[in-house]
């Protein structure tokens, strides 16, 4: 499996060595929330798998405009712009079941953290920060990876599909998450792979750091405030530095 920064080459609508903290004092950052999947996670390696088997078994093949509508969102409406985009038959319950048992099955042999991601946690906590995680996807999954790391514990904060009424882009999940965390969203830094998140965390009031990878790089990333490659790129390391102090 390789690696989002191998595959790196930047978003289309920056240039690479543009991706900078923007011009002006930047907040200072009291706590720390990270989406999951494809963030934390190399899980969008297995849900585009788990979409390309799930419509090869229908005599389809999937496109971009399917996963990117799909990236980011909770389930049943990830499933629902699948049915729109692809003219699927299928019932959400059903589609959401078989592509569970798919996902299941390659997930072993594919599964692994994102670069970077323990030693950015190791930072945050040194600089004692709050952690959260802000998901689309169900407790059940997240608690269930989580705990293949031993990772549940290290954060204040887990946010799921059950705890909006709205998915991503709506802004609820990271307006809670701050509430949660006890911090004002302007305050709270919030690291995004995905393009619905990335504006959920922007209308949030979020200080938003999109971190593409290359099922997603090709997304419009115009909401963040940096784009870093990795999750110790500079541009996250270099606004974490002094914060908690």
């Amino acid at each position: 499996m390789t690696s989002k920064a191998e595959h790196w080459s930047g978003p289309r609508d920056v240039p690479r060595d543009d991706m900078t903290i923007e011009q002006g004092v930047a907040p200072r950052i009291r706590a720390v929330t990270f989406d999951f999947d494809g963030l934390m996670f190399n899980t969008e390696e297995v849900f585009h798998l788990t979409g390309t088997e799930l419509l090869r078994r229908r005599g389809k093949e999937p496109t971009p405009a399917v996963f990117h509508a799909m990236m980011g969102r909770r389930a049943e409406e990830a499933f629902a712009q699948l049915i729109r985009i692809m003219e699927l038959r299928d019932t959400i319950d059903e589609l959401r079941i078989e592509s569970e048992e798919i996902f299941f099955t390659l997930l072993d042999d594919i599964l692994e953290p994102m670069p970077g991601l323990f030693e950015l946690l190791e930072l945050i906590e040194r600089r004692g920060l709050p952690k959260a995680v802000a998901t689309s996807s169900e407790r059940s999954y997240l608690t269930k990876l989580l705990s293949r790391f031993e990772l549940e514990s290290r954060f204040q904060a887990l946010l799921t599909a059950e705890d909006v009424t709205h998915g991503k882009p709506h802004p609820e999940i990271y307006q809670r998450a701050a509430q949660r965390l006890g911090v004002a969203p302007s305050e709270m830094l919030v690291l995004e792979d995905s393009e619905a998140g990335t504006r959920a965390a922007s209308a949030a009031g979020a200080y938003i750091i999109s971190v593409p990878h290359r099922h997603s790089r090709h997304f419009s990333f115009q909401d963040a405030r940096a784009i870093a490659s990795s999750l110790t790129d500079p541009v996250i390391l270099r606004l974490l530095d002094g914060a908690g102090a």
